[in-house]
């Protein structure tokens, strides 16, 4: 029997939305009375209706047996913070087209920074982590020109940026837990033109952390910029139970030059939220640029004078910084301890698909990403039987992922015949806090789909 789990898909929300959107009006009570604010009367209804029929068409992404991709419900204040900024619709570009949400970013983002110790800092939102490391390996390009080098296991943005950008981007080889293997970099950094090193603090495949402290001791006998791309982990410094070599990684992680994180992952943000972070502020200058009609209304900075892109939702800024007003970024706190349980959650999955023979499982999870593949002959044949075992769990109403993995990566037995040089894994996203409530039930019926492909096999 599953635990008892409300379903956020609540309407009571609109009841707190209704109420805040008149104290929003009360502040242009004095303008002149316009016509309707909603044409179309009866059309608009049945238009809404006909969208709500045709968003069906998703999986669960909100309920605990979704634990495949990094899809997670904005929290309840962002939703609603986001929506209510909608009848005002402020762009953070300028002041003068998002005044009250301008400031709200400033103040957000510098709550981020704070996270890494950054007290001094340039930085501001952007519509998502691709956009934010662009821009971090653009100011790269400018300081520091050379190549770029990420692990293997780095997200593909970085190869797509490289070409955008007109950079090179080497890739270092991982080790068998996912990370950057020190070594070979030490090796590439010898052979001299790398501009920039990435570290990913939280890979999208596994949740591995790069070996900062490592990394950083080599930026200081090579010189190159390094740039942390905590899109996905970011936030789990504030966690109290990472293992010692996160908690290392993640001690230093105000060390880097510059900082991506994604709030519309761990933050609770609706899409699209992410934020780039860099420690010199000094590095602004590269985004110099002047314009005829925007920054007039105002001495103090605009945002738009440290982006790459002009336009900006300011609902995004409102939905975050009513999310962080709720819920601080401190270690202790209530957002803090939703990402321990998840981790705790993770933790708990790896260790029943340890102890079950139909499973292979490599280095425990670092965040709250699990990966394990099947036992069997040879890699080809366990490649196919996470296919089948993941629709299986479909109809089960657990939604998994898959993965593809370099073979050494996955920690084969002995026993099994490599004929690919990867393969395919079974993935569980535990990003939900609901999720360690509901191991058991996922188990469950993992269990089950899985002792149906193997019967059937």
């Amino acid at each position: 029997m599953a635990p008892d789990s409300s379903i956020p898909l609540d309407p009571t929300s609109l009841d707190i939305l209704r109420d805040a959107l008149g104290t929003l009006a009360t502040g242009f009570d004095h303008l002149p009375r316009v016509g309707s604010p909603v044409s179309g009367g009866d059309d608009v209804q049945a238009v809404l209706h006909r969208v709500a029929e045709r968003m069906r068409d998703n999986l669960p992404y909100f309920h605990p047996l979704y634990a495949g991709q990094m899809l997670k419900p904005p929290h309840p204040v962002a939703r609603i913070a986001y929506e209510l900024s909608q009848w005002i619709n402020p762009n953070n570009h300028a002041l003068d087209g998002g005044r009250a949400s301008s400031r709200m970013e400033k103040e957000a983002v510098s709550a981020l920074a704070a996270m890494f110790g950054w007290e001094s800092h340039l930085g501001h939102l952007t519509s998502g982590g691709t956009m934010a490391n662009l821009e971090a390996l653009w100011i790269a390009r400018q300081v520091s020109p050379g190549t770029v080098v990420v692990s293997e296991q780095a997200h593909y943005t970085h190869s797509r940026i490289g070409a955008v950008l007109g950079m090179d981007v080497e890739t270092i080889a991982a080790d068998r837990h996912g990370r950057m293997d020190v070594d070979a970099l030490g090796t590439r950094l010898a052979e001299g033109g790398v501009g920039a090193v990435v570290a990913t603090i939280g890979t999208t495949a596994t949740g591995a952390v790069d070996p900062l402290p490592a990394l950083l001791d080599l930026r200081d006998r090579h010189g190159f910029r390094l740039h942390a791309d905590a899109a996905y982990g970011g936030y789990f410094g504030l966690a109290g139970n990472l293992g010692s070599d996160a908690r290392a990684a993640y001690d230093r992680l105000g060390e880097a030059d510059s900082v991506v994180i994604d709030p519309h992952k761990h933050g609770l943000q609706p899409y699209g939220c992410g934020c780039v972070l860099f420690r010199d502020p000094s590095v602004g200058r590269h985004y110099r640029h002047s314009s005829p009609y925007t920054y007039f209304t105002s001495d103090e900075l605009h945002l738009g004078e440290i982006s790459l892109e002009c336009s900006r939702a300011g609902a995004s800024a409102v939905a975050l910084w009513a999310t962080q007003e709720l819920l601080p970024l401190v270690p202790d706190g209530d957002f803090a301890r939703d990402l321990e349980r998840c981790r705790t959650a993770a933790l708990a999955l790896h260790e029943r698909l340890e102890a079950d023979d139909r499973f292979v499982t490599s280095s425990p999870p670092e965040l709250d990403i699990v990966t394990w593949s099947i036992r069997a002959g040879s890699v080809s044949e366990a490649s196919a039987l996470a296919r089948r075992i993941f629709d299986e769990a479909a109809r089960h109403d657990l939604h998994l992922a898959l993965v593809e993995l370099p073979v050494a990566l996955s920690d084969p037995p002995e026993e099994m015949a490599i004929d690919r040089d990867t393969v395919r894994c079974l993935r569980s996203v535990l990003m939900k806090p609901e999720h360690l409530d509901w191991i058991d039930p996922i188990w469950d019926r993992l269990d089950a789909a899985t002792g149906a492909v193997l019967a059937a096999g």
